[in-house]
């Protein structure tokens, strides 16, 4: 493991929330390997910014780290628990999804300890029908769990990222389908959003089905059939430059179903 990692503090104090808000786990790695300071930072900036999205919505966000020397098994994690996010980080171990050609070029932060902590806690959120929220990262790993794989370094890279020397997270307008969760949270069907991924989900899992898709096809969100709220989102609402106004209504849906 890298030495670097962030620090867990300001996650484990209780801020200006509202103390009869549902109780909402924050699934995320602290640490992983290969982490340098850029990537320590976004993660850092990130997860703070969803944390105050969930408390701004009237939710009790509860830091899990995945990446921790000692992991929580699914009945400590989910006690009490209304629901559940799942958020970005490193990149999931190809050997997840039987991947089986040469080794992506970018591939980094790999932490296949992580990357089956977190597939068991999606699969057992699933089976408890808790509402679950899974960006980035987790969306992959969302895909992953429930039998889907993912490309692992998308060819048309310029549409979905910025390139070397340049910011990596870039506006992208993605597709949403008419009918979708993701549709009816935002009232439209179309969505400018904050991306910088070079992977994404490819056969979508058997158990989901795609909702959202970029320019060029890629699957930029998905749902579960069967669970009553279970959403994947490929971009980024996290990303202090998003769309606040959309960022509250995604994060306001998942308290609103906490609180159920």
């Amino acid at each position: 493991m890298t030495d670097l990692a962030v620090d867990p503090t300001p996650f484990l104090a209780v801020g200006d929330e509202d103390p009869g808000g549902p109780l909402i786990r924050m699934v995320v790695s602290l640490t992983f390997p290969g982490m340098d300071r850029r990537s320590q930072r976004l993660q850092d900036e990130f997860t703070r910014i969803a944390f105050d999205a969930v408390r701004a919505a009237g939710g009790r966000p509860r830091i899990v780290d995945s990446a921790a020397d000692r992991l929580a098994p699914g009945d400590e994690v989910f006690e009490a628990a209304g629901g559940v996010v799942f958020l970005g980080g490193g990149d999931v171990d190809p050997d997840c999804y039987g991947y089986g050609g040469a080794p992506p070029e970018n591939l980094y932060g790999v932490d296949r300890r992580a990357d089956d902590h977190c597939i068991g806690l999606i699969r057992e959120a699933a089976q408890r029908d808790l509402p679950t929220l899974a960006i980035c990262r987790g969306s992959q790993l969302l895909n992953v769990a429930f039998g889907g794989t993912l490309i692992p370094d998308i060819e048309n890279w310029p549409l979905h990222r910025g390139g070397r020397g340049e910011p990596l997270f870039i506006d992208e307008e993605v597709l949403l389908e008419a009918g979708s969760e993701i549709a009816r949270i935002f009232g439209r069907t179309r969505a400018a959003v904050r991306n910088g991924h070079h992977q994404a989900v490819d056969a979508v899992g058997a158990d989901l089905r795609g909702i959202a898709r970029a320019r060029d096809g890629i699957v930029e969100a998905t749902q579960h059939r069967d669970a009553t709220w279970m959403i994947g989102v490929q971009w980024h609402p996290e990303e202090p430059d998003a769309d606040p106004r959309d960022r509250a209504l995604l994060f306001g849906e998942l308290v609103k179903r906490a609180s159920a």
